[in-house]
């Protein structure tokens, strides 16, 4: 056997233990044995040296001080079991009442679905439904389902910033508070707004000396100084406003100067959707370091907990955000291509194929007049390109009559593939019913209504990618990070490879029983045990398998 396939121990740590009681024939010293039993987390594992040489062992144990003691077998360490259940913060499995510190996110528009929500949550495993973008009906139709099928949960439903539509925004808080929605996932923010401050305060009352939070929040942020914002409490002068409008009482308003905006905070690195592109070995370590500096001011009874999102596709991403310090992990992009997404076949196939490098940046429908930018799929659709000429003409020209005719001609007939003027009824009309000031604030502002117009666009191409839009496919707008090219790199050997396997049950499931193992074997070899580099190839087998406790490595 090669040098490198060898185990070697070298001795790092004190064991107390010098001996090992067991049958010595159940001892493995060839290598598929030792890797088989040291990637079985179930069960503990014994490493033993006997006439030389390193060995495995899952029975048997320690010899007690003074007894069993032989010259031919001696304990060099000992693996504990470690199952998925043990990875991150106990306290956010309890509080949120999941098995797993982990959280699939709010993917826009309902591709994080009733379905997805539901699937996850029979398995007590927290999803957060895809609101945004979402028509009030639509999201009150969907916490209907949910609540129906998980009366005690788990779920959370996202509240989107909609800086360019507060009614949308206020419209969600609304129907959250109607139906008792405890639980909210709360991205793209800026600065807080009356809305989320409303539906964090008109939860609260107070339990003895304590003040008991009814409605939680999972913030998702990017930068630090919006991480201090959901650190602190709730702004004076905000609490001040709604009190006086009657939407939350004195005492809420008191109470929510008492604890932070949010009890979970998402550091989101590099992912699909919004995103500013930070890498999660800069962002993560900052942001807890943020929330120690905030804690020790504030003094809070239960310290906000930092989790961990964008880049999450694989094992070693998960176990690399644990070890980071996580209390949590978060998915999006990897779920998109799972049987419960509110994704069309095609948009499916799509992100399957995926590389890593089959991303690009380019304008957000709701933010598209701050130049805002999202993280897109590139591979097998035109929409980054297209979207970003539209963003291009918006800012060079004052109005759509300004835009020089042949330019005109082209958006037309390959982009809109209508008149303007046809684009600009639906605008009307789709606003009218949904938010009118919309329209009412672009009538006499040609370049307001400009940016509706390519707005159009924007916004229906997503739901194109959703629905599956027949001769629009070069239009989908699919969001998408790197994860989803790292993914697929992972399983391409594996039954996962195919989208229509994939249940988001069984991406939860790998990833974190995956990251488990990889744990494992980290600590063995921080108690100096070598191992070959190739036992940290976890791949996915068929869940009908995992039954018998077979998994499956790949050199």
């Amino acid at each position: 056997m090669p040098q490198s396939n060898r185990l070697e121990y070298l001795g790092f740590c004190f064991n107390p233990y010098q001996s090992w009681e067991g049958p010595l024939e159940s001892v493995a010293f060839d290598e598929e044995a030792m890797r088989a039993m040291a990637l079985d987390g179930d069960r503990p594992l014994y490493v033993v040296k006997i006439d030389e040489r390193v060995g495995m062992a899952q029975s048997g144990g320690p010899a007690p001080t003074g007894r069993g003691r032989t010259a031919t077998a001696q304990l060099l360490l000992k693996a504990p079991p470690l199952l998925p259940e043990q990875l991150g913060d106990d306290r956010f499995r309890i509080d949120h009442g999941v098995k797993y510190a982990y959280v699939t996110g709010a993917m826009a528009n309902g591709i994080a679905s009733e379905e997805m929500v539901i699937a996850l949550g029979r398995e007590r495993l927290l999803g957060s439904f895809g609101a945004a973008g979402l028509v009030p009906e639509r999201i009150e139709a969907a916490i209907q389902r949910i609540q129906q099928a998980l009366p005690t949960g788990p779920y959370a439903f996202n509240l989107i910033h909609s800086p360019s539509e507060a009614a949308i925004e206020r419209g969600a808080v609304d129907l959250y508070l109607k139906y008792a929605v405890t639980t909210v996932e709360a991205s793209a923010f800026m600065d807080l707004t009356p809305s989320i401050v409303r539906y964090r305060a008109a939860g609260l009352s107070r339990r003895g000396d304590e003040v008991a939070i009814g409605n939680k929040i999972i913030a998702k942020v990017s930068r630090p100084e919006v991480a201090t914002r959901f650190l602190q409490p709730a702004p004076h002068p905000v609490l001040k406003q709604l009190v006086e409008s009657g939407q939350i009482s004195e005492l809420q308003a008191q109470l929510a100067e008492q604890v932070p905006m949010c009890d979970d905070l998402t550091v989101e690195a590099d992912s699909g959707g919004h995103t500013d592109n930070r890498p999660l070995v800069c962002l993560l370590p900052a942001i807890i370091a943020l929330r120690d500096e905030i804690q020790e001011r504030f003094g809070y009874t239960r310290p906000v907990r930092v989790g961990a999102a964008g880049g999450i596709g694989t094992p070693h991403a998960v176990q690399a955000a644990f070890a980071m310090g996580a209390a949590y992990v978060v998915t999006g992009s990897v779920n998109q291509a799972c049987t419960e997404a509110g994704a069309s076949r095609h948009t499916k196939q799509l992100l399957a194929q995926a590389d890593l490098a089959d991303v690009a940046m380019a304008p957000a429908a709701d933010m598209f007049e701050l130049g805002v930018k999202l993280q897109v799929l590139k591979r097998g659709t035109l929409f980054a390109s297209r979207a970003q000429k539209l963003f291009e003409l918006y800012r060079t020209h004052e109005s759509l009559e300004a835009i020089p005719g042949p330019e005109r001609e082209k958006l037309e007939k390959q982009i809109f593939r209508q008149p303007l003027e046809a684009i600009w009824r639906d605008t009307v009309a789709y606003f009218t019913s949904r938010d009118p000031d919309q329209i009412q604030r672009a009538t006499d502002n040609p370049k307001r209504k400009m940016a509706l117009v390519f707005r159009w666009y924007l916004g229906l191409s997503s739901r194109w990618s959703n629905t599956g839009e027949p001769g629009r496919e070069a239009d989908y707008q699919i969001w998408c990070g790197p994860a989803m090219g790292a993914f697929n790199h992972w399983v391409k050997t594996t039954y996962l490879a195919e989208p229509a396997n994939r249940s988001v049950l069984d991406v939860a499931w790998h990833l974190m029983r995956g990251a488990a193992l990889l744990q494992r074997l980290e600590g063995m070899r921080l108690q100096g045990l070598r191992i070959p580099g190739s036992w940290n190839q976890y791949r996915p087998v068929a869940r009908a398998m995992q039954s018998s406790r077979v998994l499956e490595v790949h050199r």
